[in-house]
Formats: C-alpha cells, structure tokens, sequence
C-alpha cells in the first residue's frame, strides 16, 4: 500500500467556508484523491490537516502550537514510511499578526522542505516531495469586503512563485492550486467543496505525470 502524508491547514482539514465547521468527507480534497488511487492500486491518503497552522510561526494568540515545523518531523516519523509528503501551508502565514508577507512563507515553507528532505520518512531515504501553492485569496461577504483575518490578496498572489523556486531548490515537484480552484467569496480563504473536488482530481494528474516522467518511483503499483 501506497502512503501519502497530506500537511496543511484548515484548507487541508476541510473547513466549510459557510459554516466554520468541516466539509463532509466525500467532498475533501484529500478524500477524492485516495479514493481515486484506490482504483488502480491500494493507497492511503492521511489528511493531516490542522486550523491556523502555519509554515514554521509561532501564533501567539493560539491555544494550541500552529507552528508547522514544530510538528512536521513528529509527523513524519509516527506515519513513516511514507511514499510521498504533500506540503500545502501558507494561508495562515499571511494574516498581519503572523508575518503577513508571501515572502516570509516561503521561507516557512523552504524550512519545511529542508525538514522532509533530510529525514528518513520514506521507504528508503527521504520522501518524494509535493509543494503546492494554496489558491490566492479572493474579495469576500464579510465586512469590508476583506478576507478573512485581513489578509492580503495580493500577499497571495505572490505564493505561487515563491514556492515554485523552493520547490526547485529542494528537489521537489511544485503544483499551483490556484490553477484549478479558487477560494470562495464567503469567506475570500476557504474553499467550498466543488472547489476540493477539482484540488483533488488535479492532484491525482500531478502524481501521474511525476509517475509517467520516470521521478516518482512508483512503479511496483499502477495508478
């Protein structure tokens, strides 16, 4: 069986931009692509996906610890082997009282791949790696037309570029959802479940074309 480690946020966890709580299961990202791997070949998918995390930030205003790094090698050793480490962080990174900046996501996020590079979580060695740039951030329903947290749109747009240049430092393989889904306008950062779906089918075309590009050494089992 193929194991795949999804790390993000809230985008990850599936909050439902309308209600605050979660998306039904059917309709997360995640969910839609193990399901889809499991059609040619058994493969979990583990959504480990946590509100207001980010990259490597303290929140201090957070009950809990949100900073990605602290917790991706703790992670990485209670889920390993792992065949693939998909990093989708960002979002949070740019609410003002966080770092507010998509440059200092990257840099958050260049920490992060330097953590998964260097660990032995894969079946021999490190992990391949996935990162994926969450989708920009969009104008919103709530008062001011904001998103939410007072996030810069224009912050988000820069992420997709930054990433893909750590990506390539890394040795990783770089996806941008904004390619294939947007945040909804309710709350201008979450996305509805439609929104997951598509995240979720791209994501199974990217793992095929890393396959069929000879990168990913899944060859044992089809996708």
């Amino acid at each position: 069986m193929r194991t795949i480690l999804a790390y993000g946020d809230s985008l990850t966890w599936g909050a439902d931009p309308g209600q605050g709580m979660r998306l039904p299961w059917q309709d997360r990202w995640t969910t839609v692509l193990e399901e889809e791997l499991n059609k040619t070949g058994p493969c979990r998918v583990i959504c480990e996906g946590l509100h207001g995390r980010t990259t490597s930030f303290d929140d201090p205003a957070a009950a809990i610890d949100r900073n990605g790094a602290n917790w991706l090698p703790i992670c990485l050793a209670s889920h390993r082997p792992l065949d693939l480490v998909i990093l989708m962080l960002g979002t949070n990174d740019l609410k003002p009282s966080i770092a507010g900046t998509a440059a200092a996501a990257a840099d958050g996020m260049a920490r992060l791949a330097g953590i998964v590079r260097q660990s032995a979580a894969g079946p021999d060695g490190a992990p391949p790696l996935l990162i994926v740039a969450p989708p920009p951030l969009c104008a919103s329903a709530l008062p001011g037309g904001k998103p939410a947290k007072g996030r810069s749109i224009a912050e988000s747009r820069l992420l997709a570029p930054l990433y893909q240049a750590v990506a390539k430092s890394n040795r990783a393989r770089f996806f941008d959802a904004g390619t294939v889904c947007m945040a909804s306008s309710v709350d201008g950062v979450h996305m509805d479940g439609s929104a997951h779906i598509s995240l979720g089918m791209a994501m199974l075309g990217e793992i095929r074309r890393w396959r069929d590009h000879g990168c990913l050494n899944w060859q044992p089992l089809s996708l």
